[in-house]
């Protein structure tokens, strides 16, 4: 089992989910996170004075799979996700150690 977490822009959030709703994964938690990489923010105007701001909005897109869903899962999010501008995001993967589903007590990929 594998654990994809994508970080990825607000914005897409809708495209991904459908992507990943049209190979049959349906299952996901997403997060509010706030972080930079190559694209280390941007500086805003108010009130006329110019402020960085450092850590832009991101959303954490966490997916739990069988081995053999991670490329079909890692292909649809990129494809989603991809605008071709800095800062579309990244793709991780881990290995997941144990899973149980906590209303039935299925383990391992039973309780995906």
């Amino acid at each position: 089992m594998k654990l994809v977490v994508a970080i990825v822009q607000p914005h897409r959030l809708d495209s991904v989910r459908l992507a990943l709703t049209e190979i049959g994964i349906t299952g996901m938690t997403v997060t509010e996170v706030r972080g930079y990489g190559r694209q280390k923010g941007h500086t805003e105007i108010y009130r006329g004075a110019e402020y960085t701001i450092s850590f832009l909005p991101k959303l954490k897109i966490e997916v739990a799979l069988p081995d053999e869903r991670v490329e079909d899962a890692i292909t649809a999010i990129t494809r989603a996700a991809r605008t071709g501008r800095i800062g579309d995001g990244k793709i991780f993967v881990l290995d997941v150690v144990a899973a149980r589903r906590v209303r039935t007590g299925e383990t391992g990929e039973d309780a995906l």
